[in-house]
């Protein structure tokens, strides 16, 4: 067991069998894109999507990053609210960002943001609530589905019980019903709260909500310490969305950082068992390309995407 762990503060046994149900079979059967892509076949059944970390320090707005995804051949998008935030704030509309997604034939199937939902200070939390509020109603507006939901405003030296992460998981994700957009629970690799798969797929459980899933990420499981293979315990409820991305053998795990991943392939990640992991349990996530690289930051940004898409494709088909 992780050092820190509260997973010994487990529910009683009644309740524990009652959420632990929603992993049982292929896991969490809840409608998603996953779901949808079932009638296609082989590797096209997984949509490409580009997070749009990826390039970020090429500095474009909003618009412009809609435009690249597109012209790279992307089917999705993953947006950061904070970009699309500095959009509006610069005189654009939402309505307008929502037209050149759907000119593009694009889909925003998650999107990134940081509000402080599972904090323990009340007022805090509060203000995170009303902020995924506000972002949950911004990617609705865009037709969006899901936006991710990271430990964010968590410090190292905070003691939050996962118990209470997960109350506050379920809080969100009622808030998601009313907003139609679903929360992803999200590990960031090493945080002391949620830092491994294992921590995040218990507050999915426990938090005992339908939509409740898990997003994860290749680089953070490896980073977190975590097994691939903890896929094998999920299904397409569970794994609607997944960050694809690698990572290189040096640096080692306690030293390596977000701007070390590399494209899918070009690193040491079991990429093709992560793959084959995913069709196992009848799991076809979409696959949204995040990295952090400032090598790849210095490339046009079309080609960065064309790149990162390319290599995308190669691993879904190497993986058979």
């Amino acid at each position: 067991m992780p050092e820190n762990s509260t997973l010994s503060h487990s529910p009683d046994r009644r309740d524990f069998l009652k959420a632990g149900s929603l992993a049982a079979g292929v896991g969490w059967m809840t409608t998603s894109s996953a779901d949808s892509a079932a009638a296609l076949p082989g590797e096209s059944r997984f949509k490409m999507c580009l997070n749009m970390s990826t390039i970020m320090g090429q500095e474009l707005n909003a618009a412009e990053e809609i435009d690249v995804a597109g012209e790279a051949g992307y089917d999705s998008i993953e947006p950061w609210f904070r970009r699309i935030n500095a959009y509006v704030e610069e005189g654009g509309s939402l309505k307008d960002l929502k037209k050149r997604i759907d000119d593009h034939g694009l889909s925003v199937e998650s999107a990134i943001g940081f509000a402080t939902w599972a904090v323990n200070d009340p007022e805090q939390r509060a203000a995170g609530l009303e902020e995924a509020k506000r972002d949950m109603d911004t990617i609705a507006q865009l037709g969006g589905v899901r936006i991710a939901a990271p430990p964010a405003g968590i410090k190292k030296t905070d003691h939050v019980d996962l118990d209470d992460v997960a109350d506050r998981y379920r809080v969100l994700l009622e808030l998601g019903d009313e907003m139609g957009v679903v929360p992803q629970v999200e590990m960031w690799g090493g945080h002391p709260t949620i830092g491994t798969v294992e921590k995040a797929v218990y507050v999915a459980i426990r938090a005992g909500h339908p939509k409740a899933c898990f997003l994860g990420d290749v680089y953070h499981t490896y980073k977190g310490g975590s097994s691939f293979d903890s896929i094998l315990l999920m299904g397409p409820g569970a794994l609607q969305s997944y960050h694809l991305n690698d990572y290189p053998a040096d640096p080692p795990r306690g030293q390596i950082t977000d701007a070390d991943r590399v494209y899918p392939g070009d690193g040491v990640a079991p990429i093709a068992g992560i793959l084959n992991n995913f069709k196992s349990v009848g799991a076809y996530p979409v696959l949204s390309l995040e990295l952090f690289n400032r090598s790849y930051w210095e490339m046009p940004a079309l080609e960065c995407a064309r790149v990162g898409l390319d290599k995308m494709r190669a691993v879904v088909a190497a993986a058979g």
